[in-house]
């Protein structure tokens, strides 16, 4: 197991700063998520490290050693891209013992270390097949196979899932998340998918415009984001603006700009501030009737979209719309046009920088 220290990482294409003076540290055998839109700048930070793109100014450091100067195929590290990269003229065991041979290493130990990566992927018994007769599943577990049988000290992945559909990726998310726990190598891994990140990250840090909006475990930055777009980005989130009527001990006291009132953690509100709070979909409540109060807002549902395990509503209070995700062990469904009253506990108005 290793650490990697990026620090103060800045990479520009003209006048666009795809790395923003990064700085980051991945802890011995963490599997840490890199996560954000197009453009944010985390296959670049990705990159950077894997030495395919060299940094305008900063370091990379693996056991507190600068490899800036190292070429890519000394670093030590074993990466995984999207479409897997596979020769498709060899076997699997060529394919996953190509790194081997490339180093000269006697033909009996390849063959032991092959076959042990591949019962690690539980690809044991395909040694022979081509990729084209195996599975989008299969052929990513040759990619990762090809990629840890050198026993790199760290491991980064590119969007490893992404060709895969929904069903075979939630499959392969817990079979990634077993393979690195059992090698325990340190992992970092690049997506655009939130539900993935927070599945297979101990920690992620979420990239916007080439800089860190927010960094930690997956529970904490997803409860406690700490600013709109963290809070928008990973999951959904209701965003209701108004200003602080009153703070009392721990509560502050908000009126809400779309009508009713807000009692939310007081954290560092005073009075006549303006207040920007995030609300999960999840955490509200739907009830029949019209009734308004601490929250407490009524409207109109304005759509209802089944989706098996829920149903997500589209409420419409005064100008805004907010969304309410509902178990389907609820007694009761709400249909367009019924009126209703939403209601959330006071903990779960997260306030957030705009």
């Amino acid at each position: 197991m290793s650490t990697v220290e990026v620090i103060g990482a800045e990479k520009r294409y003209g006048a666009l700063a795809a790395l923003d003076h990064v700085s980051l540290k991945f802890v011995d055998g963490e599997f840490f998520g890199l996560l954000g839109p197009s453009g944010s700048g985390k296959t670049t930070l990705l990159r950077a490290i894997a030495g395919f793109i060299e940094l305008d100014s900063g370091q990379v450091l693996l056991d507190g050693q600068d490899i800036g100067p190292i070429p890519v195929h000394k670093r030590d590290i074993g990466m995984v891209f999207q479409n897997y990269a596979l020769f498709p003229h060899m076997t699997v065991f060529d394919n996953v013992a190509f790194g081997l041979s490339v180093r000269k290493m006697p033909a009996g130990e390849i063959k032991t270390r092959v076959d042990e990566i591949l019962g690690l992927v539980r690809l044991g018994g395909l040694q022979e097949r081509k990729p084209r007769q195996l599975s989008g599943g299969q052929q990513q577990r040759v990619a990762l196979a090809r990629a840890l049988v050198t026993r790199p000290k760290v491991l980064l992945l590119d969007e490893p899932l992404g060709a895969l559909d929904k069903h075979l990726r939630e499959e392969m998310q817990v079979e990634l998340r077993r393979i690195q726990r059992e090698v325990g190598i340190t992992t970092i891994f690049v997506t655009h998918d939130q539900e993935e990140a927070m599945t297979l990250s101990d920690r992620i840090a979420i990239m916007n415009a080439g800089n860190i909006v927010q960094l930690g475990a997956p529970l904490e930055v997803y409860e406690h984001p700490t600013n709109r777009f963290a809070a928008g980005f990973l999951g959904v989130a209701n965003f209701l603006e108004g200003r602080v009527a009153s703070v009392s001990g721990h509560d502050a006291r908000i009126d809400l700009k779309l009508g009713g009132e807000a009692l939310a953690p007081a954290g560092g509100f005073r009075q006549g501030d303006t207040a920007l709070l995030a609300v999960r979909p999840e955490k509200i409540g739907v009830e029949p009737g019209s009734g308004i109060g601490v929250n407490r807002l009524a409207g109109k549902v304005v759509s209802a979209i089944f989706s098996g395990s829920s149903t997500t509503y589209r409420v419409q209070v005064g100008d805004q719309v907010i969304a309410v995700f509902q178990q389907n062990s609820a007694a009761r469904r709400y249909e367009i046009d019924d009126k209703v009253t939403l209601h959330w506990s006071p903990e779960h108005n997260v306030p957030v920088a705009p």
